[in-house]
């Protein structure tokens, strides 16, 4: 099997570094680098235990524009950005460049688009590409090449998801999910999803009708509640679909490229991350 590609959420990485380590961890100029330090030690971790042919850090805006159009009310209800994450966010595309990682950005798409589309450029090349993330919505991009590093802690590490752990979680195959989540709702994303209707209800009519569409067109014959729910809720449930689906953005396979412990070294020194610093110090030094 060829050396993976590893594709990075990095907004999600930031935000579970962010929280998940205190802010007394200053850098060089005295401000937070918690988020940054959470983020690189998460990459390097699945770096050293996945040995990637390369690795694809992507950002994106935090609601694309097209799906706040679309749906008003989706990621409204999050809080803005601490402003203490705010600065370590525009310093993590420099300091994964500087590791040798490639740099995926889009001022119009959610970093979700990007890690979907390397997903499956990666997989029509006969590679795989292993998506590190927290977010359930990117089960919609597993496939046999596409597989999913799940959340994960510093003891056991992600949960790798392929296409049977997605049925097996949710009763449906990877290309439903984002069916599902507009029957289903999903909380985290402002999607309500049908009245009356859960996950087990939902992935019972996708399983027997095969899309969101055909269950609309076959509300009728289901019983009174979620007959109701389905036909008030047609034209809802199809923006809720249309929103968690992922936009396919034309990106080009990136050629092999190891990651640069000496380059990141140098740029985590700069930042005040001494620490960090020495550890990607030694591991080049045992490298080299």
């Amino acid at each position: 099997m060829p050396a993976p590609l590893l594709l990075a959420d990095t907004p999600w990485l930031l935000y579970r570094g962010f929280f998940a380590l205190p802010t007394s961890i200053r850098g060089a100029d005295g401000a937070p680098v918690n988020a940054l330090l959470g983020m690189t030690n998460a990459l390097l971790r699945a770096v050293e235990e996945r040995s990637p042919r390369a690795v694809v850090a992507c950002f994106g805006l935090e609601t694309a524009r097209y799906r706040g159009e679309r749906y008003p009310p989706y990621h409204a209800h999050r809080p803005p950005m601490p402003p203490e994450l705010a600065t370590q966010w525009e310093r993590a595309p420099e300091l994964c460049a500087a590791l040798g990682w490639y740099v995926a950005q889009s001022d119009a798409l959610e970093a979700d688009d990007l890690l979907g589309s390397y997903a499956t450029v990666e997989a029509a090349s006969g590679g795989l590409a292993l998506i590190v993330t927290g977010d359930r919505d990117m089960f919609q991009a597993v496939s046999p090449g596409v597989h999913v590093l799940l959340g994960g802690n510093a003891k056991t590490g992600p949960d790798e998801i392929d296409p049977a752990e997605v049925e097996r979680r949710y009763g449906i195959p990877p290309a439903l999910v984002p069916d599902f989540i507009a029957l289903r709702g999903d909380p985290s994303d402002g999607l309500p999803g049908a009245k009356g209707i859960g996950a087990k209800s939902a992935a019972d009519l996708l399983r027997r009708h095969g899309s969101l569409e055909a269950v609309l067109d076959g509300a009728l014959r289901e019983r009174a509640v979620a007959a109701r729910a389905l036909a008030e809720q047609r034209e809802l449930l199809l923006t809720f679909k249309d929103v968690a689906t992922l936009r396919h953005v034309d990106v080009e396979r990136p050629p092999d490229r190891a990651t640069d412990r000496a380059g990141g070294a140098a740029a985590a020194r700069a930042l005040g991350m001494n620490a960090l610093a020495q550890r990607l110090e030694r591991a080049a030094g045992a490298a080299g």
